[in-house]
């Protein structure tokens, strides 16, 4: 995996919407902490789209502007303003060739899932799994750790994540690439160009506002199609004002995903703290980590020397 250079104060960072709309005035407080930090910001019309639909624009608008970032050398990193749906429509219009001779920094999550998994499958480079510009705003009740994730990444600093004990844990040490986002997302890419390779990765997942039968059902598919017994390492995030239907399904949700997972042989971590929820810590898609869990607790920190 080719690991996107650090950034230096000075260098320029790009703002898009490529999915679904987001009022402009929630990514104020977002500009303003990359400018504190040192950073030039270029914003894109996306981000103070007039849209009157779910979109931040049309699928040429936000292909368009994606595209000019990827392309454009002066920009060091891409980071989105929210996910919501519409990733996968423009994917495949995108011309990477730029971009992978000289990689950027891709940051965030939820939708932005489909791009991870493609950079992970078709160009064999690292991108950012963490919040987005949205989540700058103080309204959106995110953790402060998870910004300042942001700017440990951008900035080349290691990042240890712990998580706190959980009685579903298996217990282990395993170190190897680390793939993963948000569950449905992982499942929309499956038989596409941008399934990721699951061969002995540490896999993260999450998600939000499913019912717990729509999880269980994703969960089946994981197993069915082998990717389970493919992997090395299991952490389970937080999944979000899940839903349970009229007639309950009849298990908690840890329980739930217990039921899928039980049988295999490797680390697992529950309640790790990478969300849609107030707690969503930085992750580097397609870089080495260390997965440690222990009767105390987990800890993912990274394997390798970051660039």
């Amino acid at each position: 995996m080719k690991i996107p250079p650090s950034l230096q104060k000075g260098d320029w960072i790009g703002l898009t919407c490529p999915a679904s709309y987001l009022d402009s005035k929630r990514s104020k407080q977002c500009i303003q902490t990359l400018q504190r930090w040192g950073l030039q910001v270029m914003v894109g019309k996306t981000m103070q789209s007039a849209s009157a639909n779910y979109f931040s624009g049309t699928d040429d608008e936000r292909a368009d502007e994606l595209q000019a970032m990827l392309d454009d050398p002066s920009i060091r990193a891409i980071l989105f303003g929210r996910g919501g749906y519409g990733c996968s429509r423009i994917i495949d219009r995108l011309d990477f060739t730029r971009f992978k001779k000289h990689p950027k920094w891709l940051i965030g999550f939820s939708d932005i899932t489909a791009f991870h998994c493609h950079l992970n499958r078709r160009l064999g480079i690292a991108s950012v799994h963490a919040s987005m510009a949205w989540a700058f705003d103080p309204r959106s009740g995110s953790d402060t750790d998870n910004i300042s994730d942001i700017r440990k990444i951008l900035f080349g600093k290691s990042l240890t994540i712990k998580a706190p004990a959980h009685p579903l844990n298996k217990k282990g040490q395993i170190t190897g690439e680390i793939i993963g986002g948000n569950l449905s997302l992982l499942i929309h890419c499956l038989h596409t160009r941008s399934e990721p390779v699951f061969d002995d990765k540490i896999l993260f997942i999450e998600d939000v506002g499913e019912y717990h039968y729509g999880v269980d059902r994703m969960m089946v598919q994981l197993q069915r199609s082998g990717i389970l017994s493919r992997i090395s390492g299991l952490i389970l995030g937080g999944f979000t004002d899940c839903k349970d239907t009229e007639r309950p399904f009849g298990k908690k949700m840890d329980d739930l995903l217990y039921d899928h997972v039980r049988d295999l042989d490797i680390p697992i971590c529950f309640d790790f703290p990478v969300s849609h929820g107030p707690k969503n810590r930085g992750i580097r898609c397609g870089a080495i980590y260390e997965l440690s869990v222990r009767a105390s607790g987990a800890q993912l920190k990274p394997a390798k020397k970051i660039q």
